[in-house]
Order: structure tokens, then sequence, then C-alpha cells
């Protein structure tokens, strides 16, 4: 695959970003706004994700209709989603919308009417959201173990905000929001497929003529060191649902590659250490698996398992027996050549979607990292060394160094 990636940053401070993938006629369009929950203070939280859904509900251009059936009925697609860090939307489209596309998404950002009377509408359809994940507790358990990793900090903060906060939220709120994070110096503009970097470019310079730059949003505070807890919350259900997490570094981290490599050997696939003995030999668990999340300043290691009641100290004990082992020694030499067999694996994989690249394209803006193509990238997996894995694993791997958070039914007597 050839990569042919283009960078222009407008006088107001907006990024444009595009890749042109020949021989497609489609693309993916997205506008990233640099405003998420660490913008946020405990009072307000969730107004970001709640602005996410209320610019859905009318813009000047187009009522709440128009903007639901304006790319469906051209057989594209339209979403968004709010992360600790970012919102986004995003569209695909032909190649021949893309303009069509590149309207509806800027209308939405620039554009939003923020009534009272839908905010009260929109505010229930959030209250269902966050009673969705309180009764799926494999889902609210991240929620809940975020709260104890990282305590004050805003990356503990709920994405959807609590009932309480969110039932506070006025229009000002979001009207207050929308002005200080929607503006130029803000926002990233990416396209990939079908594209041409400077007619898009042109497009998006028209589109925010006139428009004032604004301030970007400084980063959050630095979190408070803390250390490893263990809790457990007591609620009805048939399975235990278990995470351990320790802090890690952030996205710009040269280390993260060996972190990725680690993390997929030891609980990334069917064939992954915590799958193979918890699942394969052990039989305790339908779903245990790790995972990583990478901030602009920290970020986190993680493993989840779901397992019957009366299985979960037998369950939570096996973990950590793994997990010593690891610390202790690291992958062997052929687990860290089949790490990154299957890493580099799915790179590629990715990549032949432009909904992947336009994710990659935002990546580099958003974290302020250089492009890399996929070469490039992929020599990056293939430098890390098992020294780089064995630091890593001692480091951050220890069984003693786990935030560990229990929620299922109470222990029986």
């Amino acid at each position: 695959m050839t990569d042919r990636f283009a960078r222009t940053e407008l006088d107001d401070g907006l990024v444009v970003l595009t890749e042109e993938m020949p021989g497609i006629r489609s693309a993916s369009i997205g506008v990233w706004v640099r405003s998420g929950p660490v913008n946020e203070t405990p009072a307000e939280m969730g107004v970001n994700h709640l602005l996410e859904h209320m610019v859905f509900k009318g813009t000047s251009k187009r009522t709440s209709r128009e903007i639901a059936l304006v790319l469906e009925r051209l057989g594209g697609s339209l979403d968004a989603y709010t992360t600790r860090e970012h919102t986004s939307f995003q569209a695909r489209v032909l190649d021949e919308h893309i303009d069509l596309g590149l309207d509806v998404l800027t209308d939405l950002v620039r554009a939003p009417l923020l009534r009272m009377e839908d905010l009260e509408l929109e505010r229930e359809v959030v209250l269902e959201e966050i009673s969705t994940v309180e009764d799926t507790p494999d889902d609210l358990i991240f929620d809940l173990h975020a709260e104890l990793l990282w305590g004050e900090h805003p990356y503990g903060y709920s994405i959807l905000g609590t009932r309480e906060s969110v039932g506070r939220l006025t229009a000002d709120d979001l009207r207050r929001t929308h002005g200080r994070a929607y503006s130029p110096a803000n926002l990233i503009i990416a396209a990939a497929g079908s594209v041409e970097h400077d007619r898009f470019v042109g497009r998006v310079a028209d589109t925010f003529a006139g428009a004032a730059p604004g301030a970007r949003n400084g980063p959050p505070g630095v979190a408070a060191t803390a250390d490893p807890r263990c809790e457990r919350i007591e609620r009805a259900s048939a399975q235990t649902h278990m995470v351990f997490g320790n802090r890690t570094f952030g996205h710009g981290d040269p280390r993260r590659y060996a972190m990725v490599l680690l993390s997929n050997a030891f609980g990334g696939g069917m064939s992954s250490r915590l799958f193979q003995r918890v699942r394969e030999e052990l039989g305790l668990a339908y779903a245990v698996y790790s995972f990583q999340s990478f901030y602009r300043h920290a970020g986190m290691s993680g493993i989840y398992v779901g397992t019957r009641p009366e299985w979960a100290d037998r369950a939570e004990s096996v973990i950590r027996e793994e997990l010593a082992h690891l610390a202790a020694e690291g992958l062997t030499t052929v687990e860290l050549d089949d790490a990154k067999g299957q890493v580099k694996g799915q790179i590629v994989l990715s990549l032949e979607s432009s909904s992947s690249r336009l994710h990659r394209l935002a990546g580099t803006a958003l974290f302020d990292e250089p492009f890399r193509t996929m070469e490039e990238t992929m020599r990056c997996v293939d430098a890390v060394t098992p020294d780089e894995i064995a630091a890593l694993a001692a480091e951050y791997f220890a069984p003693d160094r786990q935030t560990v958070l229990r929620l299922g039914p109470a222990a029986k007597a």
C-alpha cells in the first residue's frame, strides 16, 4: 500500500489532513474537537457527551430529520462519539458526495441550535444511556475502575456523566462549552479515501472563513500518584466481573509499541497466555482479555475477566499468578515473535479500511505526532527487543501494582 498523506494548517489553527486511497469510490470524513471529560469540572461532568447529542437536534440549515436523512438517502452514514479527550463527528460517503458530507459535518460543528426544548428531550435519552450502562455490568465496571484508578483526576470521570450532573446541565452550559471548544484552534478535519487534498482544504477554508480562531484547550493537570487498591462492590448478577489495571504512559511514549506487543501476547487473543490458562485449561471464564488505553499525557494497562461468583477467587488467583510470571520473566522469544506477527497483520488489515486510515490521520494531530507510513510503523514494531518487554512487564504488570475492582454478588459465607 502506498501512503499518500498531506497536511495543511490554516491561519486560524484548524488542521486539515487527507490520505488518498487509489482504487476506491468512497471517502471517510471526520471532524475532531479537542474537548472531552478532561476539560470538564465535576459539576459539568457529561457536558461534552450531551453536546455531541444535541448538535443532531437541529442546526441553522437543517432540522434533526434532515440531518438524519441527508446522507442516508445517498447510501452514506453519519456518526459521532465522545472519548475522554475529544469529541468526533464522522461521515462516510461516495466520492461524488464529499462536499455534501463535509457540509453536513461542519454544519453540526459550527451552527447547532442548542435549544432548551431539545435539551429536555435529549437529556432523557442520555439518562437512558446511563441506565443501559448501569444494567450492563461488564460495561459499568470499566467506568467504576477508572474512577478507582484515577481518583479525582478527569481521566476517572464518566464520559456520560452522572444522573446528577446531567440533570443539572443547562442550554447555557452547552453553549458555553460549544463557544469555548468548537473553534478552529481546537478542530481537526480529516478525510481518507477518494479525496484530493488541495480541493478538500479549499472547501474547509471556505466553510470556516470569518470564524474566530478561539483558544486551544490546554492539557489536564497531572494525576496525583496513588497506591494500588483492591475494592469489591456488591451487586446481584449472574457473574462476578473483575478489572485489574495500572497507570502507564501517554500515547507519545516510544514504549507504546512494546506495550501493545506485551498486552497482545498476554491477553490479546485465543493464543494468549490468559486465554489459554483461564479459559482453555481451567474453564473459569468465557471472556478474559488484556487491554490498554493511551491518552495524551498518561495511559493505563488492564485485564478484564467475567466468571461465576463461586469461581471468582480462583480466577483472581490464577490471573495474579500469570501476572507474577510475566513480571518476573517477560515473554519468550517465540511469544514476542508471534506477537509481532499478529500486530503487524492487524495493522495491514486495518489499513484496508478508509475509516481506520481516517482515525490514524486524526491521531497524528490529536497527539502532535508525525505521520508514519505503514512501513515505518512496521519497523517500530520489529525494533522492540526482549529487554524492553521485560522492563515493561516488571514495571507495570507485577500483581502487587494492580488496582483491582470486583463487581458482583457477595461472597457466600
